[in-house]
């Protein structure tokens, strides 16, 4: 999971990788990435959980997936769980950086301090 993987993600955000979804009244099951959106970003997600499922904070998780249902659908499982944690970060980057954005825009100036100024007050040369 290196620089091609990060560059492969983010050419192909735009496409939605779409779950199943099944539910009834209060009863809601998410399965499987479906084959609809971009085949390269389900690939290169793939590949990613090669190599994630081996890590500590995805072992077990794979580990329990594999021995209930098989090794390639807990593979494709933790793809989604890598997707879902990039997807997590992204949001909560923009929300953070729109909130910074606002917040200094907002911010009400002091009169005078226009011109930057040296330590004593004065404004600087250049």
């Amino acid at each position: 999971m290196g620089t091609f993987t990060a560059l492969v993600i983010l050419a192909e955000a735009g496409d939605i990788l779409t779950p199943t979804v099944r539910g009834s009244d209060r009863t809601v099951r998410h399965g499987h990435i479906s084959r609809q959106g971009s085949a390269w970003l389900r690939w290169i997600l793939c590949e990613a959980a090669q190599t994630a499922k081996r890590h500590p904070g995805y072992a077990a998780s794979y580990a329990a997936i594999a021995r209930r249902r098989g090794k390639k659908i807990a593979t494709t499982a933790i793809a989604r769980k890598l997707l879902t944690r990039a997807w997590h970060l992204l949001t909560d980057a923009e929300r953070t950086a729109s909130h910074q954005a606002t917040a200094t825009t907002s911010a009400p100036r002091a009169p005078g301090r226009d011109a930057v100024t040296s330590r004593e007050g004065s404004p600087s040369p250049g």
